[in-house]
């Protein structure tokens, strides 16, 4: 049921992006999912480098929570884009494999974050730092 609601209302967005072939409707749809999509993804790495100095390990989790959160309205917004027509077939193959993969390496961060309250912080954010 759960999935159901969540396609239903993605659809139903979807609806909406593409209601009417109006340019201006058109130029609204472009500009919101295209700024929207801009904010999520410098949210991803924004809150993923405030991560870094973290002041705690709750901090730290929280951070990356943000993270992970952003990644998935970014891969929202890239999906919504791609089936609305504002990104092109070249651009989507460009950017959605790696939105998939940096949104799961995100998520199993901010999973083991959470999970593992006694492992530091330095082996969370991974060896290159």
């Amino acid at each position: 049921m759960r999935r159901e609601i969540h396609e239903r209302t993605f659809q139903l967005a979807r609806s909406v992006a593409t209601l009417r072939s109006d340019p201006a409707l058109k130029s609204i749809v472009k500009d919101v999912i295209l700024r929207q999509l801009a904010r999520a993804a410098f949210s991803v790495a924004s809150n993923l480098e405030e991560s870094l100095a973290a002041h705690s390990k709750a901090d730290f989790a929280a951070k990356v929570a943000i993270s992970a959160k952003e990644g998935r309205e970014m891969n929202f917004w890239l999906r919504l884009g791609t089936e609305a027509g504002v990104l092109t077939p070249d651009e989507s193959m460009r950017l959605m494999p790696e939105a998939r993969e940096v949104s799961v390496v995100i998520s199993t961060i901010a999973r083991r974050a959470r999970m593992n309250p006694s492992v530091p912080i330095r082996d969370l954010r991974g060896a290159n730092r």
